[in-house]
């Protein structure tokens, strides 16, 4: 009999497993025997690594992102979020991509008979009055672009304006968490920003104020607090205003309130203070932690659970490295794991052993800016040009396909010999029927 296969979640660990599959499973899914649907609401994967790159227009924002239907010609792809899932009775309820908008919502359920559940992580926010009307995340190709645009719009707005408050407000840019995305972000958007005050004769650099607010005593825990403590140091030598132990308390019509006290008003408000994972989990039977996670097993099965496998964010994975924890939500164990319930699931629907999942640190890089980094491998630190150097390198390697690793080493070739673009598309992408409108509207 047929075998359906269900991945909920299109991103590294739902495309890998569906390009395990289609690899190992070719005779079957020729025959029939093997059917592989992937649920997901975008028909993309996102290399989240280069998000910043993207933002600070180092990299074409389609070449950080992978086509599914492209890679996976063999899968059944439905756009759609999944609304219910019960898999005591193996069936999954999919509100369909744009149902609802303009018509009648369309729900339709999926018998499976093997899941593999990896819809991944949100932001993870906080009842801060303003946050939600002002702040922006940084986790998608959208909020990159976006963020790209509104930086370059906010420097338009500044050397425009005669009103200082208003250029004093457009010209400083908060963000709150100081992990990988917030201080990635930040430090490479600063830098592109840096670059295009060249195009504005009445600004500079120094009239801008990057504000990275932390609320623990340290950043970047990932490269160690020697490194850590470094990468401070470098930002503010930058001029970038790092505030350790500090929490954002307000941010109500654009007007910022840390707990330190300090007051000042920003149009740009980015927030990378972690990640929670997808509020998906709660509408399933599968059994979770206290932190919300679903419970996996070393091979990456979810727990006293049959024909269920999970892996990256949004599941707790024992780390065997360190007996008695679980393996950290980032894109290094999500890169490795991907690949561990790829075969896992091969292997499952062969009545072979399954193979447990064990990796042991390397270590992380971390980008600064152009040739700006910081890294921390295997014991060595590393900063400046060579950290910057081996943060291309380790992601180039990672970034899946040979189709974007040429795209991404091309954009990256072109950067040698000419300078980056500093135009900014804002008003045009948020609003493309602005022109129309205004031709359209009776005088």
């Amino acid at each position: 009999m047929s075998k359906h296969v269900l991945i909920v979640g299109g991103g590294y660990v739902g495309m890998y497993t569906a390009l395990r599959l289609q690899k190992k499973m070719r005779r079957q899914l020729r025959s029939g025997e093997l059917e592989i649907t992937v649920v997901d609401p975008h028909s993309y994967m996102t290399y989240q690594p280069f998000l910043p790159e993207a933002a600070a227009g180092n990299l074409e924002p389609r070449h950080v992102v992978v086509p599914l239907r492209r890679i996976l010609p063999q899968a059944n792809m439905l756009n759609g979020r999944v609304v219910r899932l019960d898999h005591a009775r193996r069936q999954a309820a999919v509100r369909i991509l744009g149902s609802g908008e303009e018509g009648p919502e369309e729900i339709r359920t999926l018998s499976y008979d093997v899941l593999v559940f990896c819809p991944g992580s949100v932001s993870r926010t906080l009842p801060i009055p303003g946050l939600a009307e002002h702040g922006i995340g940084f986790k998608t190709v959208a909020e990159a672009i976006y963020l790209r645009n509104h930086v370059l719009t906010q420097l338009d707005i500044a050397a425009s304006t005669a009103n200082e408050e208003t250029r004093d407000r457009a010209l400083t840019f908060v963000f709150v968490g100081g992990g990988y995305a917030g201080v990635e972000a930040l430090a490479e958007l600063e830098d592109m920003a840096r670059d295009a005050c060249a195009y504005y004769p009445n600004l500079n650099a120094s009239h801008m104020r990057w504000v990275l607010i932390e609320a623990s005593g340290s950043i970047l825990p990932e490269v160690g607090p020697d490194m850590g403590k470094w990468t401070v140091q470098a930002l503010r030598q930058r001029g970038i205003d790092v505030r350790l132990q500090t929490l954002l308390k307000s941010a109500e019509r654009c007007h910022i309130v840390l707990s330190d006290g300090t007051e000042f008003g920003a149009s740009t408000l980015v927030w990378t203070a972690g990640v929670k994972p997808n509020p998906l989990v709660k509408k399933t039977d599968l059994p979770v932690d206290d932190k919300g996670r679903v419970k996996a097993t070393a091979e990456l099965t979810v727990e006293g659970v049959e024909n269920a496998f999970t892996a990256g964010d949004i599941a707790a994975v024992p780390d065997l490295t360190k007996p008695g924890e679980y393996c950290a939500p980032n894109a290094q164990h999500a890169v490795r794991q991907a690949k561990v319930l790829g075969d896992n699931v091969v292997a499952s629907l062969r009545d072979r052993e399954l193979k447990a999942y064990k990796h042991a640190y390397a270590g992380s890089v971390a980008s600064l800016g152009l040739h700006k980094g910081v890294a921390q491998i295997y014991g060595i630190k590393l900063r400046g040009l060579f950290a910057w150097l081996m943060h291309r390198m380790y992601h180039l390697s990672r970034v899946p396909t040979t189709n974007r690793k040429v795209r991404v080493t091309a954009d990256w070739t072109l950067a040698l010999f000419f300078k980056r673009e500093v135009v900014s598309l804002g008003s045009s992408l948020e609003r493309p029927r602005e022109e129309f409108e205004l031709a359209a509207r009776k005088d």
